[in-house]
């Protein structure tokens, strides 16, 4: 029990940190729309805006953001469908993308005009590499030319290349936020949100609350809008496993009351022998659950030692026996919690009392007189 919560803890950190590392806990956009694309208004005056939410003590940091559909197309012609994030470099030192770069760099946004930095999984999808030409195009906008009207698009440099591990290597691409806005063929700087990253992600609705926002100006939306299904069921999944561990614990303590049945059918005449000394059934019944409970303590304490030795040597076990659950290089993450390890500890003792009970009083109802006219 004590590996497998560890293992379902440590998934669970990984998808929080991945997830909520790259999701924004908070986005704040304008309320108005373009009437002809339906596309989000740029706002007009973010620097002061961002300086008052910046006051808010469980806001860590807030980054401006350009966001809109696209296809992208490598120059071999290899196609795919993306999330086009405009960003500016000097506000996203603290990104998870920012600290996953394997080439490249995400500062390159800022030195290089039309540059763009891909996942590893799109840029292996496209083929392409650092310095490498790909091409944006944006579906849902058109311009007019010659040859009548055709969707926006622009040529832009891979500068860099990053690895976080999830589905967003190859769904999601940055550009700096001036090309963005010519690429939308848009005034200014083109920053249309801003996003609120929190000292604590699964505050955000507090949050919210206690930054009064005129709803009739901005559109906010936090991480539960957009991934509060997605950990919804992990949580559940989690009760569920609970659940079922816990019922294999059960399972094992009716060792203790089928042990301590046989014992007492078994030590009958003893129990009788003692009872004519004078033991009163209080004693008895404190003989078997001592017996039960030292039974469960050396259980608990033999299964605490090994779970955790098992689980602080998962990965290298399983790499001793050229096991790998998650692909090649990549190791299980696994999370020991000191309160997960107490609270199976104390469960598990609390059982092991509970299941003395039952064989205990069992004990106690021996009539000596009967059991000793038979020996």
């Amino acid at each position: 029990m004590i590996t497998v919560v560890s293992v379902m803890d440590g998934l669970e950190g990984e998808q929080k940190r991945r997830t909520l590392g790259l999701v924004p806990h908070v986005v704040i956009a304008n309320n108005i729309q373009k009437s002809q694309t339906k596309k989000q208004s740029p706002l007009v005056d973010w620097q002061t805006l961002r300086e008052q939410l910046l006051l808010h003590p469980k806001v860590k940091y807030i980054t401006p953001l350009l966001e809109s559909e696209a296809l992208i197309q490598s120059s071999s012609g290899a196609l795919g469908f993306v999330l086009i994030q405009g960003v500016m470099p000097e506000f996203e030192q603290h990104n998870i993308i920012n600290r996953n770069m394997i080439a490249g760099s995400f500062d390159s946004l800022s030195h290089q005009s039309f540059s763009v930095v891909i996942g590893r999984a799109l840029a292996r999808q496209l083929n392409v590499s650092i310095g490498e030409k790909i091409r944006l195009t944006l579906p849902n906008q058109t311009v007019f030319t010659p040859m009548g009207r055709i969707p926006v698009q622009r040529t832009f440099t891979v500068s860099g290349v990053f690895n976080v591990g999830s589905a967003v290597d190859e769904t999601m691409v940055y550009i700096h936020n001036r090309d963005g806005a010519k690429l939308h063929r848009q005034k200014g700087d083109g920053v249309e949100k801003l996003r609120l990253y929190l000292d604590d992600a699964f505050s955000s609705d507090l949050v919210v609350t206690a930054l009064n926002i005129d709803l009739n100006q901005y559109t906010v939306t936090t991480w539960k809008d957009t991934q509060g299904v997605l950990f919804s069921a992990v949580r559940m999944e989690k009760n569920l496993m609970w659940l079922m561990l816990s019922l294999i614990i059960a399972v094992a303590a009716f060792n203790i009351v089928s042990a301590l049945v046989m014992v007492v059918i078994e030590k009958q005449g003893e129990i009788s022998i003692l009872q004519t000394l004078g033991l009163d059934r209080s004693g008895v019944v404190k003989i078997f659950i001592t017996q039960g409970l030292i039974n469960g303590f050396w259980g608990v304490t033999i299964g605490t030692a090994i779970g955790s030795i098992i689980t602080l040597n998962l990965n290298s076990l399983f790499m001793s026996l050229g096991i790998s659950l998650l692909g090649a290089g990549q190791s299980l993450p696994v999370e020991l919690s000191i309160h997960n390890v107490l609270n199976i500890v104390f469960s598990a003792l609390a059982m092991s009392f509970l299941a003395t009970l039952y064989p205990a009083y069992q004990a106690s109802l021996t009539q000596p007189a009967e059991v000793l006219r038979n020996e």
